[in-house]
């Protein structure tokens, strides 16, 4: 017995083509529209995953039609081609991408990399990322929104939430001929973070200091809490989850949950 588990263990994973994968793996559709389906050695219980589809709110998942999200061990990029690992692999692990966008038929099916992360944060995060993004790529950027998330700029608030939104607000208040243009950058990134953050906080409790990043400061709590209510007000949540702010001790930051 000690033999066999010893060479299971350099047995190569199995790989298929992403096609394969959507022929053959059933898709739930959850309350609130979204589909998805998990294939492969995912380890995330059904529970957990059913919950983390189940905190979109049904205004901001009724703008995500005609896609379908897949949770797999590993997504590999093989030069031009995708491939599918059914189990995580120590030597597909390097050539492995967080998640992959594969328009096939009319359909985009999503493919997020579970076993790269392999923690129910960092793979609801993943998600909601991908979520957020393609909410703000079909239904734009909210107005009230944009207003008030510039309006924090011209006070000079400080940090921001993502390296993409850090770049491009250097360059839309800066003097250059394109400040514009990034100010249009900026404004998309912000909305598709604020959003990915709302959805976390929905799923669960997430203490703010945990998305610190090293590339940029993080925005301050203050600011971050005025975004996601704003969003809050634009997809309130479904029914049986909540969306609350509580402050710590002073100068220690913000949980949302």
């Amino acid at each position: 017995m000690r033999y066999n588990g010893a060479m299971s263990q350099t047995v190569s994973a199995i790989t298929r083509s992403p096609a394969d994968i959507v022929r053959t793996t059933p898709v739930s559709q959850a309350a609130n529209g979204i589909c998805y389906a998990r294939a492969g050695e995912v380890t995330i219980p059904d529970a957990d995953l059913d919950r983390m589809i189940a905190a979109v709110p049904a205004a901001a998942a009724s703008a995500l039609s005609r896609k379908a999200y897949y949770f797999v061990p590993l997504t590999v990029s093989q030069g031009e081609d995708t491939v599918i690992a059914d189990r995580y692999d120590v030597a597909l692990s390097d050539n492995a991408v967080c998640h992959r966008n594969l328009n096939l038929g009319d359909s985009q099916c999503v493919f997020i990399s579970t076993r790269l992360m392999d923690d129910k944060f960092s793979v609801a995060f993943e998600f909601y990322i991908n979520v957020g993004h393609a909410l703000v790529e079909r239904a734009g950027v909210s107005q009230p929104f944009a207003d008030m998330v510039w309006q924090q700029v011209e006070t000079g608030v400080r940090g921001e939430t993502s390296l993409d939104a850090w770049d491009s607000r250097k360059l839309a208040t800066g003097a250059g001929p394109d400040a514009e243009k990034y100010k249009n950058e900026y404004l998309t990134a912000t909305f598709a973070d604020a959003i990915s953050i709302y959805l976390l906080s929905l799923c669960l409790d997430v203490d703010y200091y945990d998305l610190r990043e090293r590339d940029y400061p993080l925005l301050a709590p203050t600011p971050l809490a005025e975004r996601l209510r704003k969003v809050a007000e634009i997809f309130p949540p479904n029914s049986g989850f909540e969306f609350n702010i509580y402050y710590k001790r002073r100068g220690s930051g913000s949980t949302a949950g």
